[in-house]
């Protein structure tokens, strides 16, 4: 089983290649002429409230942060999403995503290592291709919502808990689906669970699941 040391390991070899995730592009990409540029980052850690056992394919302790968007923002209110936003001129996916991170929930940035990034994914609704930047926490810090305007809250989620079968579902919108993770009532879907469960499959750390069980978002 895979230790918090080990995970890290697998977290930048996969980043190292430059990988792009395990899934078939689930809509067509935007437009080259209107595309906004955007990374976000997917840092994970080690919470010291749990116990050092494995759980699964993963440690117990082994966590990922997660926020929850303004319910009045024009794109995605309301959703659980990775820190991040608009790559700015000069700037790098890594440096966009840790900076956007600092202003959404207040993290120390000299205690998160940026292992590196993988390809760029499409989200057509927002018209954005977003680099997913893979990062490891070596000193947490205290992180709270910076701008309710944008963010109302921001928390560490077991991955543990994530890849748990009975926390997995699919999300259906329309006649498009993604995966899902239900967790306390709290629904992961959309982009966000894309990268979480591309991450996993590419990972080894996926636990067969119950890929009929229907969910749908209130949006």
């Amino acid at each position: 089983m895979s230790r918090p040391a080990d995970a890290r390991t697998q977290l930048a070899d996969l980043a190292g290649r430059g990988s792009a995730l395990p899934f078939e592009s689930w809509r067509a990409p935007p437009s080259p002429v209107d595309v906004r540029r955007s990374a976000v980052l997917v840092l994970f850690g080690v919470l010291d409230r749990e116990p050092a056992r494995t759980h699964g394919s993963v440690p117990a302790d082994l966590d990922v942060l997660l926020q929850r968007r303004s319910a009045t923002l024009s794109h995605h209110p309301g959703q659980i999403s990775f820190p991040g936003g608009g790559i700015e001129v000069g700037e790098s996916p890594e440096q966009a995503a840790l900076r956007e991170a600092v202003e959404e929930t207040g993290l120390e940035p000299t205690g998160v290592e940026v292992l590196g990034s993988l390809a760029a994914l499409p989200l057509p609704v927002s018209r954005n291709l977003v680099t997913p930047v893979l990062a490891w926490w070596t000193r947490p810090s205290q992180v709270a919502a910076v701008d309710h305007a944008e963010t109302v809250e921001v928390f560490r989620v077991p991955v543990a808990d994530l890849i748990d079968p009975a926390h997995r579902a699919s999300a259906r919108r329309g006649t498009s689906r993604t995966p899902a993770f239900v967790l306390d009532g709290v629904l992961v879907w959309g982009f966000t669970a894309l990268v979480l469960s591309g991450l996993f499959d590419a990972l080894g750390w996926t636990v067969p699941w119950d890929t009929a069980r229907l969910v749908e978002p209130v949006v």
